[in-house]
């Protein structure tokens, strides 16, 4: 029986145009349920997918901490989100929640 060769999934790979990181990063944010390492993540994914030296020239931080900050194994302080959504030309919406 022969051997099937599979690879990592990797979302960065598939996000090719604002749209796509838009709606993938929505998507995110509905799945969270509160967790910003979760949020993070899904930054990190879509600033990978544009080039995280870009990102880190954009938003004035070394990638590294960028990689670290966007592992998904911390919560990054807000300010570093708000500066890699702006990097990454996301903006967040608020809507009044049906709760």
């Amino acid at each position: 029986m022969a051997k099937t060769a599979t690879t990592r999934y990797d979302i960065a790979e598939h996000l090719r145009t604002p749209e796509e990181m838009a709606a993938y990063f929505e998507a995110c944010l509905e799945e969270a349920d509160g967790d910003a390492a979760f949020i993070a993540k899904a930054l990190g994914d879509i600033a990978r997918a544009k080039g995280m030296s870009q990102i880190a020239r954009d938003t004035g931080l070394s990638r590294e901490s960028l990689y670290k900050a966007l592992s998904g194994d911390r919560s990054p302080g807000f300010d570093t989100i708000l500066k890699v959504m702006g990097a990454l030309g996301l903006k967040l919406h608020v809507e009044a929640s049906r709760g």
